[in-house]
């Protein structure tokens, strides 16, 4: 067969493959959306229903890899764009209290199950990091969609994401260090100091920045200057991210951030940016969705694992991250617990690292596996019946701050 029709064969079958997600996420979010249930578990099952579970229509590869790793960076990137600053650092220590619980309950919880359950200590580490993992892209997918992110609840999850990211990144990088037989602790203390400062330094000084820089560049002769200057810091950050070693999404969340106080600027980015988002989140979702093959719960000895461990994934951090809000009242605690709950594209690549250093039998990474999907398709329900009319709050607050400042100004006049 000719090169180019070899080729152009190739194409077609990633099109096809295309059109069958971005297709079935779309059929199964708008069943769901008439379930009265969130959209995102409809476009998750759509991953089950075409992948190698069940009608095995698509395929995971790297190709989808990369689109489903663009997609979460887009959409985290829109989040940073509805979150200034000030807002994370308003609810900075709680953030940090949510985080540090979050991750050591279920780190704890985890081991001590992999040890009950036979596993070795290198494999009960292993189990203990994937549980760590959160998965913020999913809560923010949802939260965006009921436009509550710019809830004091949301902003905890966001600001307990960031760190919990830094944290999960130190106790993997130690857990696969220990099972290849060393750990380098200078090198470990580096990453940590450099992430930390990247990340304080990025949404904080880098706000300031492109705030004073945001009329310049829209004077650019380029067409839509500052979408195409935030599309390149986006990609920048995330690219420095991973150079530095936290998530891509991490750099997106903050590249957002950056351009958060250009008020005028960034409602422009927002409209620009939401369409990419809607077309690419999708293959995002549906590839978790296609990770997971049923074939592998034939033993019922995995089965039994599999849901030990999501029931402990759940309740950890729920309840560690639910403690870390305590003082805001049940309701808010259980919003930051839920909220905190989805392991997703996450606890898969802890499970993956583990299986790949041989770290991990097959029976926990299957259990990991269904724990990180199953923790994915459980919070959202619970997300959408916990913050169920706080838009109206949201609103009736705004509308007093509006009040407010028009008596203000009314008395100045």
């Amino acid at each position: 067969m000719p090169i180019v029709l070899a080729a152009s064969v190739e194409n077609a079958g990633i099109l096809l493959a295309l059109v069958i997600m971005l297709a079935a996420a779309k059929i199964l979010a708008e069943v769901f959306e008439r379930l009265k249930q969130p959209a995102v578990v409809g476009e998750i099952l759509a991953g089950v229903l075409i992948g190698p579970s069940l009608l095995n229509w698509v395929q995971p590869s790297e190709f989808i890899n990369i689109i489903a790793e663009i997609g979460i960076i887009f959409l985290l990137f829109n989040v940073g764009l509805e979150t200034k600053p000030q807002a994370i650092l308003d609810v900075g220590k709680r953030a940090v209290v949510v985080a540090v619980l979050g991750v050591v309950v279920p780190f704890i919880a985890g081991y001590f199950i992999a040890v009950w359950w036979g596993g070795s200590t290198v494999e009960a580490l292993f189990i203990g990091a994937a549980l760590v993992a959160t998965s913020v892209g999913i809560t923010a997918r949802v939260l965006g969609g009921m436009g509550l992110l710019d809830t004091l609840t949301s902003r905890i999850i966001l600001g307990a994401a960031v760190i919990d990211d830094i944290l999960g990144l130190l106790i993997l990088s130690v857990v696969s260090s220990f099972s290849k037989g060393s750990v380098d602790y200078w090198r470990l203390a580096g990453t940590a100091g450099l992430a930390i400062f990247f990340t304080l330094f990025v949404a904080f000084f880098g706000a300031k920045l492109m705030t004073r820089l945001a009329p310049k560049i829209e004077n650019l002769h380029i067409s839509k200057p500052f979408f195409n200057a935030g599309l390149i810091l986006c990609l920048g950050l995330s690219f420095a991210a991973i150079h530095i070693g936290v998530a891509a999404i991490i750099g997106a969340f903050l590249a957002g951030m950056m351009l958060a106080e250009a008020t005028e600027e960034n409602r422009k980015m927002h409209k620009l940016t939401s369409g990419v988002t809607e077309f690419l989140v999708p293959f995002f979702l549906v590839n978790i969705g296609m990770q997971l093959n049923l074939s592998i719960f034939k033993d019922i000895s995995v089965v039994i694992l599999a849901v030990v461990i999501t029931i402990v994934a759940v309740l950890t951090k729920f309840i560690g991250c639910g403690l870390g809000a305590y003082g805001l009242g049940w309701k808010r605690s259980a919003q930051v617990g839920i909220g905190m709950i989805p392991r997703g594209e996450v606890g898969i690549v802890v499970a993956q690292i583990g299986l790949g250093l041989a770290a991990i039998s097959e029976q926990f990474f299957a259990s990991v596996l269904f724990m990180a999907i199953a923790t994915t398709l459980i919070a959202p329900p619970f997300i959408k019946i916990l913050f169920e009319g706080e838009k109206a709050k949201l609103e009736a607050e705004q509308a007093e701050k509006d009040i407010h400042l028009s008596d203000i100004f009314s008395r100045i006049g």
